[in-house]
């Protein structure tokens, strides 16, 4: 677009844009649309609108409508030429419609109420064409007076255009024919076969009859031979959804847990959600294939639906959603706003119904898709209501559903995080406690809130007081024999803010528990952090935020064979290498990330001890 000179005068003269036709054909092509594909699209696009603005007609030019009135396509020789039997341009709507950059014929004042019938309202999708030809070439016919005379429209790429009225003989019937001759450059869109795939794939759910002849004598094939698949009639029910169930594989690529049809007469909406058979990373959102009226608009409109309905792709058809100007997604408003949250609750019918009536389906849907119900489920009290006896969760009883673990165990212990269960997990479950794995995503939110739905059960969060309460204390005796181990340990692990206590527990084969909570050691690194920067800015602020931390404990297993043994040695570096090494060993088995300082701890303790076993040999 080039600006004319200034104005000259007090307040200047009124003067037009210049526009640089080649210029606005290149920001279409970078900037509005993804691809020159849609260049065939936007063509079905005007021919369809032209055959629904003819039915529109007064009563006695309607009844002049063919009885069959469809699109009819053709590629051959490298040309492209679209033909309709739609209402047909006169002389001066061409030079207002095809020769006005963003003036469209569906915005016409004499047909302004019917807007919403119409794909295309924005008056550039012609422009499209230029993304593969430098010439258009338009035959048109009006419907609207019996005696029309055929029009002719040359448009090129430079801006220039010609107009000629042509005898009737040029085209016998109203309608429009739109010839291409591509450039070179643009051949891989226009062959044949390339042609008819994206015929089919932009308009295989179109309204009208579409028929593709690629030249080569044989009969023209129907683009779009049937309705689609909701909107035919089957004699059963069971039919119904394996066609549903079909479609979506040929649609998809993969064949559907179930297919949940949607139907939202308000908008005119129809189609079908198809449910993901595996796992999908949450949060993944899918884009959705949408078509308005019939053609396909976006197959990555992932605005359709909620974030959270990741485990589902749906394909829809919908009346009165409205697209953006390059028709390749969906313009955000209140109407897809109020489109989204009714799809959403179609969704959740469809989770109560399965909940209901189909446990096996139930059951599959939850083994595939538990985190996106449970993300559901944490917003939604009507599906936490529905689903959340039945949703798995890690457990000391393995993986198990909360209302099983629930009738085992009358207070459910949950943790904070994935590292604590590891820690305790074991020692837990042989103490007879009932423990829920609270660190992934959604699941300690959702443990809090069973006694919602079971007001029998009792939920709390584990410390290590709760757990080291459940430990059996040793006899005094035996607590005054390991006195002097114990203070050395004490002694050796004193760098890890750990203390050490003897106590017996199940399994006897663990023969320590290292107990330390992820908030402590943060408490303890901000303390040490605000020792080594004392006097500094750095150092009063985290000294005014110290807090009392809580030291990690290792608890020893009297029970444990190797404890009991060392327990009794007297060699002092020998008691704080074994030491050492029992607290390595309980940090690996917390499978926490271990410090530097730990992973030297660990190695130098088993190569001390190696070393006493071959002195102790020699």
């Amino acid at each position: 677009m080039t600006l004319p000179d200034a104005p000259s005068g007090p307040l200047g003269a009124d003067r037009t844009f210049q526009v640089d036709l080649r210029g606005l054909v290149d920001l279409l092509s970078h900037h509005l649309y993804s691809s020159p594909r849609v260049y065939l699209r936007e063509l079905l696009q005007n021919a369809v609108d032209a055959l629904t603005a003819r039915r529109q007609l007064t009563p006695a030019a309607a009844a002049a409508v063919p009885a069959a009135p469809g699109i009819r396509l053709y590629a051959d020789g490298g040309v492209v030429r679209v033909e309709d039997d739609g209402v047909g341009l006169t002389e001066a709507d061409v030079h207002s419609f095809l020769a006005t950059i963003g003036r469209s014929s569906k915005r016409a004042d004499s047909i302004a109420q019917q807007r919403a019938d119409f794909i295309g309202q924005f008056g550039i999708g012609l422009l499209s064409c230029f993304l593969v030809a430098d010439e258009i070439h338009v035959l048109s016919r009006s419907a609207r007076t019996p005696d029309a005379p055929v029009v002719e429209w040359r448009g090129r790429g430079d801006g220039r255009y010609t107009v000629r009225t042509l005898p009737a003989s040029a085209r016998p019937r109203p309608g429009t024919t739109v010839t291409l001759t591509p450039r070179a450059d643009a051949a891989e869109w226009t062959r044949p076969s390339q042609v008819h795939a994206l015929a089919r794939h932009f308009g295989s759910l179109l309204r009208h009859p579409v028929s593709f002849d690629d030249g080569s004598g044989a009969p023209a094939v129907p683009v779009n031979p049937e309705p689609a698949p909701w909107a035919q009639a089957y004699p059963t029910p069971g039919a119904r959804s394996r066609a549903l169930a079909a479609y979506g594989e040929e649609v998809f690529g993969f064949t559907p847990l179930d297919t949940i049809e949607l139907d939202l007469p308000a908008v005119g909406l129809k189609g079908i959600a198809c449910v993901l058979p595996e796992t999908v990373p949450a949060g993944r959102r899918h884009g959705h294939r949408v078509h308005v009226k019939g053609m396909l608009l976006s197959e990555q409109a992932e605005e359709i639906l909620p974030e959270w309905a990741f485990f589902v792709r749906c394909v829809v058809d919908a009346e009165a959603l409205r697209p953006t100007a390059s028709r390749e997604s969906l313009y955000e408003d209140d109407t897809l706003a109020a489109v989204r949250e009714a799809l959403a609750e179609r969704l959740r019918a469809w989770i109560a119904r399965a909940a209901a009536s189909d446990p096996d389906l139930l059951g599959r849907f939850l083994q595939a898709h538990h985190l996106a119900v449970k993300s559901l489920a944490v917003h939604d009290d009507e599906i936490l209501r529905m689903l959340l006896p039945w949703l798995p969760f890690e457990t000391t009883d393995g993986h198990t559903t909360l209302d099983e673990f629930a009738r085992t165990h009358r207070t459910v212990l949950v943790t904070s995080s994935v590292e604590e269960f590891r820690q305790v997990a074991a020692i837990a479950s042989a103490a007879g406690l009932g423990v829920v794995n609270g660190g992934y995503t959604y699941d300690r939110d959702l443990v809090h809130r069973l006694p919602e739905i079971r007001p029998e059960a009792t939920v709390a969060d584990l410390d290590p007081e709760t757990l080291t309460a459940h430990l059996d204390p040793v006899d005094r005796e035996t607590e005054l024999a390991a006195a002097a181990y114990l203070a050395r340990a004490r002694d050796a692990l004193a760098v890890f803010d750990c203390d050490v206590a003897l106590r017996t527990f199940q399994p006897a084969s663990a023969p320590a528990l290292l107990v330390d909570s992820r908030e402590a050691r943060h408490e303890r690194t901000r303390s040490q952090l605000a020792r080594e920067q004392q006097g500094g800015v750095w150092g009063d602020i985290l000294g005014a935020l110290r807090q009392e931390a809580p030291r990690a404990q290792l608890i020893l297993n009297q029970l444990n064979p190797l404890v009991r043994t060392a327990v009794t040695i007297d060699e002092p570096e020998l008691a704080r290498t074994s030491a050492e090494a029992l607290y390595g060993q309980a940090a690996m088995l917390s499978r926490r990330p271990l410090r530097p300082a730990e992973s030297s701890l660990i190695n130098r303790s088993f190569l001390d001890l190696l070393a006493h076993a071959l002195r102790k040999d020699s």
